[in-house]
């Protein structure tokens, strides 16, 4: 059975596909490879793990504002996550997602990180500020 949760739209638009959960900051700047979507910074929990096609959910941005245009770059690319959601979307990953249209919501009614997990299927309708999940296996 899906649950929907009620968050806050950013960056307009829906996307869906499989959960990547991350408890730590992403700095697009530098820790990315953006043609392939895999993160590359050394000693991140994601290090090495591809978000192309995937729900990722992270805290938020970090680094310098050059990470905007690599999260527009990404999705130039095709290599952007479906969707992303933060717990709270700084500028770096806004504007990035904005001129890139990956849609991008945070403040969920509820902690993402007690609702989601690694597999689970998630859609993310920015454009109505849900988030539905699938818990994995229940698809």
């Amino acid at each position: 059975m899906a649950k929907t949760v009620k968050c806050r739209a950013i960056s307009k638009g829906i996307g869906e596909g499989e959960a990547l959960v991350c408890h730590q900051p992403i700095g697009f700047n530098f820790g990315v490879d953006v043609p392939n979507g895999v993160i590359i910074e050394h000693h991140h929990e994601l290090e090495g793990k591809s978000f192309k096609g995937k729900v990722l959910i992270f805290p938020h941005g970090k680094g310098s504002t050059g990470g905007s245009y690599v999260v527009y770059q990404v999705a130039c690319e095709g290599t952007a996550p479906a969707a992303i959601i933060n717990l709270n979307t700084e500028t770096i990953i806004a504007v990035g997602a904005i001129m890139g249209k990956i849609p991008v919501v945070d403040h969920m009614e509820e902690n993402p990180y007690d609702l989601i997990e690694d597999g689970d299927w998630v859609r993310v309708d920015a454009v109505n500020g849900t988030v539905t999940i699938t818990k994995k296996g229940a698809q």
